[in-house]
């Protein structure tokens, strides 16, 4: 379908104005996106254009429609064409870009448009999962266990081979020295999701029900991994 085919059901969609809600609010926000039946639609305002969103909602069996209303005012309406079971999760999301518009609400809008650009854009060279362990290889150079936590969860997610995990770690051993590995990543949320991975594997897991228990243990409910 396309938005012509919907546009007049959007006086009846259920509104949700987001602006300033700091943290990641879409617990919520995917809550009623799954209760709702083919049909129906949710228009959701924001300071920015919610990129983030489109991906997982589309998930869900919605179809997008945004328009700017302002300089930092962005309507965005889903339309549920289907119902799918098959749900994509966002706890790794950008939550924390959502804390921007406080500061400067075009400093929101540029933020969510660069993160944009630097993972989904098609002229990106290097394979996701590649670019995701540059990442979190930076972010534990610069002390950003966080961060390093999240792409790490979300490279094995995307179906990274966790022989690639035991090469990044021993190279963070040989790179940022064995005193630092031993005192500062080792007793981590990183290196804890490293090992989850590791000791579920040997003991035969499979990836779906290991990827569910890094999305439990390692999500946003854990205050040493989220940043919203």
């Amino acid at each position: 379908m396309s938005y012509t085919e919907w546009k007049d059901k959007t006086e009846g969609f259920r509104t949700i104005d987001v602006r300033g809600i700091q943290g990641n609010f879409f617990q919520g926000l995917k809550k009623q996106a799954i209760e709702l039946p083919a049909g129906e639609g949710l228009e959701i305002i924001q300071s920015f254009d919610p990129i983030p969103l489109y991906e997982v909602m589309e998930g869900l069996g919605y179809e997008h429609y945004t328009k700017q209303a302002g300089d930092s005012e962005y309507h965005a309406y889903f339309y549920r064409t289907e119902v799918k079971q098959e749900e994509k999760d966002i706890p790794m999301r950008p939550a924390a870009l959502t804390n921007m518009p406080l500061i400067d609400e075009k400093l929101g809008n540029i933020a969510v448009n660069f993160w944009d650009l630097t993972w989904n854009d098609d002229n990106r060279y290097l394979p996701y999962e590649t670019r995701l362990l540059l990442s979190l290889t930076n972010a534990v150079g610069a002390g950003r266990m966080r961060q390093a936590t999240r792409e790490l969860v979300k490279a094995y997610i995307h179906g990274l081979d966790s022989a690639a995990l035991d090469d990044v770690f021993e190279l963070l051993a040989w790179n940022q020295g064995i005193g630092y590995f031993s005192s500062e990543i080792g007793p981590s949320a990183l290196f804890a999701a490293y090992k989850t991975i590791k000791n579920m594997e040997k003991l035969g897991k499979g990836r779906d029900e290991i990827c569910g228990i890094l999305k439990e243990k390692f999500g946003e409910k854990n205050p040493d991994v989220r940043v919203g």
